[in-house]
């Protein structure tokens, strides 16, 4: 039996006047541990959906894998809580990585793991240009009838100026972002003329994750930090935030968004 990714739950909500109860969907947190080549490689907790996407995704990330094709067998026994993953090679999983919990919550929900970022992050090289209004309409279209359920989870989506590839949703961002990059190494979708649009903020880790994917340019309703953008900047990454009504700000390598070589200071 799959696992349910929210629970219902009665909750005393105020409405402004008074207190009045009813029941809430709550959305649900997994912990799930991978084990490699019987080898326990790292505990994450995640939204229960998608769950072998999110594997290949972070083992791809991590740099593990280079493409699914790698994996010889995956198995996920949702009673326990363990991936199984068989690797067709001989892998070392140490010192680079080592077994650790990786949480959901923003922030510190993760280290920052140099060594390996510095091997799996991807300079983009993409001429794609996209304009002011496929912002606008890319980021209208992350949100999920989930999401406005719960305000629990955090949305990923990779599109084209064509339309919308695929949207996963996590209780963890950078799960979300996984989700993603496992259904392209799965599918062997072409990423040179895709965008990612993000629910959270652009931090470092996210831009790494959009690096690692080989996306050129990141959309988000939020501000990204300083270390996100000295990232996008170096690793050739257009990033966009603050997408809100009819405005927006692109942050760096603007020339993959229409009209910014024709600005007009205010």
């Amino acid at each position: 039996m799959s696992k349910e990714i929210s629970t219902m739950r009665p909750i005393h909500k105020y409405d402004g006047s008074q207190f009045y109860t009813k029941n809430d969907e709550i959305a649900s947190e997994f912990p799930l541990t991978l084990q490699v080549n019987n080898i326990e490689f790292a505990t994450m907790v995640c939204t229960p959906d998608q769950m072998e996407e999110l594997v290949i995704g972070f083992l791809a990330s991590e740099g593990v894998i280079r493409t699914a094709d790698e994996i010889k067998s995956l198995s996920i026994q949702e009673e326990t809580g363990f991936a199984y993953i068989q690797l067709n090679r001989e892998v070392d999983l140490s010192p680079v990585h080592s077994k650790r919990f990786i949480g959901s919550c923003c922030g510190k929900s993760r280290q920052f793991y140099l060594q390996s970022d510095v091997r799996t992050a991807k300079t983009i090289m993409s001429r794609q240009v996209i304009t002011v209004q496929d912002c606008q309409r890319l980021m209208r279209q992350v949100n999920s009838k989930f999401f406005q359920q719960t305000g629990g989870v955090h949305n990923a989506m990779l599109a084209s100026k064509d339309g919308v590839v695929v949207i996963r949703m996590d209780i963890g961002r950078h799960n979300a972002l996984d989700k993603i990059y496992g259904y392209c190494l799965s599918n062997r979708i072409s990423l040179k003329d895709k965008v990612i649009a993000f629910s959270g903020r652009i931090s470092s880790e996210v831009l790494l994750k959009v690096a690692k994917i080989g996306v050129g340019i990141i959309l988000s309703k939020s501000a990204p930090t300083d270390l996100a953008l000295d990232l996008a900047e170096e690793l050739g990454i257009t990033a966009v935030g603050f997408i809100r009504g009819d405005t927006l700000n692109v942050y760096t390598h603007p020339e993959r968004i229409e009209g910014t070589g024709h600005t007009v200071q205010p």
